[in-house]
């Protein structure tokens, strides 16, 4: 039973994070399969351990630099949000449904449509906050909201690898904090 709620809370975590950055989790995991060598931290379950090969892990590398720079700078990261519309929901189902324990247990149509839908709705959240920052911060504010979404996104994903349960509690509090923020925002537009 402890087993079932780790590998879930594992799940929830990664997709939860692929919502913010699709490469980060997908790194951090392709790695943990990779390491260490003798006992590697993620046992990833055909078709998914292709994502823990080196050529993989290469082009998650590049994609990820490719992602952190064109987040950072005003007007490319709403175009890159509309490109990652497709890409962190996407991302999200396959580490959802490549959790090792979670595979097992769970269809993995069902799987993928949990991941699916978990990032998803963090990135659908992120994409309606990142406006709000813009308007507020005259674009200034985006690289600092990117960079703290980086970092929220790598500290999820290392706690869903090493302490699954954790990690779900953490993203959901993030969700909750950034609906909170944006419910006070519209709050102050309407009264102005």
């Amino acid at each position: 039973m402890i087993e079932a709620i780790s590998g879930l809370s594992a799940a929830f975590g990664l997709s939860g994070s692929a919502g913010l950055n699709a490469y980060i989790p997908l790194l951090l995991v392709a790695l943990a399969a990779r390491f260490p060598m003798s006992d590697p931290l993620v046992e990833l379950q055909a078709p998914y351990d292709l994502i823990g090969s080196w050529w993989a892990i290469g082009l998650l590398a590049v994609l990820l630099v490719v992602e952190m720079v064109a987040d950072k700078i005003p007007a490319v990261d709403t175009v890159n949000d509309g490109i990652n519309t497709i890409v962190r929901p996407a991302a999200g189902a396959i580490l959802f449904a490549g959790s090792a324990n979670v595979i097992t247990d769970i269809h993995p149509i069902l799987a993928l449509g949990a991941g699916l839908l978990v990032a998803g709705g963090v990135h659908a959240t992120k994409t309606a906050a990142r406006p709000v920052v813009t308007v507020t911060t005259a674009g200034v504010g985006n690289p600092i909201v990117s960079i703290i979404e980086d970092v929220v996104a790598l500290v999820v994903s290392l706690l869903a690898i090493v302490l699954p349960i954790i990690a779900a509690l953490l993203m959901g509090a993030f969700l909750i904090l950034v609906i909170v923020l944006m419910r006070r925002w519209r709050r102050r537009k309407m009264l102005a």
